[in-house]
């Protein structure tokens, strides 16, 4: 496919995939628009990859996730490299990579954190948390943040880009806690567990349920930490950015904010957020983007490793 052709179908997979994202990018400039829906078409492929959806919709079991891992590593390193690999979402991926200057260890680290996920692995303390955050969010995060201009050089605002992946990886935890179960996954790290008294396995009965309902809330608390981190950053990118990110931001984190009001009745049903507040979320980013943030700075937040 030629550019033209990735950009449409990368257009309809945000669109199918996250009307959330998808509202949000209207409001780059049609260049930016471009890139993140070519970047996101790659990660969305991925993420149904490892997880047996279609688009986000109907987790299933993956016969070989380990293999399946490896097949998508190597389906982007061959697009990363120039290839023409036949598969649309990782030609897309390399067509951004290359306009972009994206590093290939973000796009090595998000994959890792496929590879996690394939082991069946499972957080132990709450860094373990944040580190498989890096790799399914905050390293897209990293890479979206170049795709609008960032520097790769330019480590502070790479940091608070993490830290809006962190957010929306923590937002996705928390609403998600009964249904990661049922597909056999639990990221409330295990430690956590253990000071409330409870086991993976008998989290939701009834009787532990409002225990759990508190773990939820406090990944609700730690979303919004680190989506203030963010929005530091976002003063650093250009208008329009700035008003996408911040709209995007302000809509995920409405799905934490409604799970963290009730926690426990998350746990019966999925919270979802609806078109009118989505709208008065890119209303009151406008606004935010017009405003430069008062500093705040993330001494207490979890550090992503540097590259040597």
């Amino acid at each position: 496919m030629n550019r033209a052709n990735l950009v449409r179908h990368a257009k309809a997979s945000i669109e199918r995939g996250s009307r959330s994202f998808a509202l949000a990018s209207k409001l780059f400039s049609a260049k930016t628009r471009e890139r993140a829906w070519l970047l996101y078409f790659w990660c969305r492929a991925c993420d149904d990859l490892a997880d047996g959806q279609d688009h986000g919709h109907g987790m299933s079991v993956v016969p070989n996730p380990e293999k399946t891992v490896a097949a998508m590593r190597m389906m982007t390193a061959r697009a990363y490299g120039g290839e023409q690999t036949g598969k649309p979402p990782f030609d897309a991926f390399g067509v951004v990579a290359k306009e972009c200057g994206i590093p290939k260890m973000f796009s090595d680290d998000m994959i890792d954190g496929f590879q996690l996920d394939a082991r069946g692995w499972t957080p132990q303390t709450e860094d373990d948390l944040y580190q498989y955050c890096y790799h399914v969010a905050g390293a897209v995060g990293c890479m979206m943040a170049i795709v609008m201009g960032v520097s790769s050089a330019d480590e502070d605002t790479l940091d608070r880009a993490c830290d809006l992946g962190l957010a929306f990886q923590l937002s996705n935890i928390a609403r998600d806690v009964a249904e990661d179960d049922a597909a056999g996954r639990c990221y409330l790290p295990s430690e956590w567990l253990r000071q409330e008294g409870l086991k993976t396995r008998d989290m939701l009965e009834t009787e532990n349920r409002t225990k759990t309902a508190m773990l939820v809330a406090r990944l609700c608390e730690r979303a919004e930490h680190y989506a203030r981190s963010a929005r530091v950053g976002a003063a650093q990118l250009p208008f329009r950015s700035r008003w996408a990110v911040l709209a995007a931001a302000d809509i995920y984190l409405n799905i934490a904010r409604s799970v963290g009001q009730n926690p426990e009745a998350s746990l019966d049903q999925r919270v979802v957020t609806g078109s009118l507040s989505k709208i008065t979320s890119v209303s009151r980013a406008l606004i935010q983007a017009m405003i430069k943030p008062g500093y705040s700075d993330r001494d207490d937040l979890w550090k992503r490793k540097k590259p040597v």
